[in-house]
Parts: C-alpha cells; sequence; structure tokens
C-alpha cells in the first residue's frame, strides 16, 4: 500500500541541520588528496618527459616545477602523500574490525589531520 504522509516526511540528513562529523570529513580529503596526487603525478611525468625530449623543453617544464606555484603544489602533494597514506592506515585498522567506537573514530580522524601535518614539517626540514 502507498504510503500517504510520504511527502510530509523531512530530508535527511538536511544540509540545514547536518553537522559534518570528522570522519565523514577526512574521507572527503582522502577522496581529494587521492585525486590530487593522480595530477601531481601527471606534472612530474610531464617533467621527467620534458628532461628526455630536449633542453628547451624541459626548461619549460623546469621553469614551472620550481615557480612559487609548482613548489606550492609539491609542498601541498608532500601534505596529500602522508594524509593518504595516513588515512589508509586507518582503514586497514578499520579492516580488522575496531576503532568503529565514536571516541576512537574521532581521535583516529584527529590523528590522520595532525599526523599528517606533522610529518610533512618534518620532510620538509629534513629535505
Amino acid at each position: 500500500m502507498a504510503d500517504v504522509n510520504r511527502g510530509n516526511r523531512p530530508l535527511s540528513p538536511h544540509l540545514q541541520i547536518y553537522r559534518p562529523q570528522i570522519t565523514s570529513v577526512t574521507s572527503i580529503f582522502t577522496r581529494i588528496t587521492g585525486n590530487a596526487l593522480i595530477v601531481t603525478a601527471v606534472l612530474i611525468v610531464w617533467w621527467l618527459l620534458a628532461a628526455s625530449t630536449s633542453e628547451a623543453y624541459f626548461n619549460v617544464a623546469n621553469a614551472v616545477i620550481t615557480s612559487w606555484f609548482g613548489k606550492l603544489v609539491m609542498v601541498l602533494s608532500l601534505w596529500a602523500v602522508w594524509y593518504h597514506f595516513l588515512a589508509g592506515l586507518r582503514h586497514l585498522y578499520w579492516d580488522s574490525g575496531r576503532g568503529f567506537d565514536i571516541p576512537t573514530a574521532t581521535k583516529l580522524g584527529w590523528g590522520v589531520i595532525i599526523g599528517s601535518l606533522v610529518l610533512t614539517l618534518l620532510t620538509f626540514i629534513v629535505i
């Protein structure tokens, strides 16, 4: 039988009342960083191909990579690598069936965010 109250039910979760949790935010960032790393890989392959093609073409690619924008992209890519790595470790932990309670999931989410920032800073300092 048809549900007569179907039109009166609220949409769930509605954007005006929905508050993003740390797990949803980190999940979205994991997808974004994964796609951004693909773009970075294409940029690096372009740079390597330019190096094997000619000196003039390499100078163009190298100018892009070593510009302020290229350096910003590389630093953000470094953060994306660490973030994606730590998020992957979190998912491996979840695959074992642990860490699904809200306090643990929240700590793991903040651990991924803070850990990726700290590891990026340490890598940037060492390199």
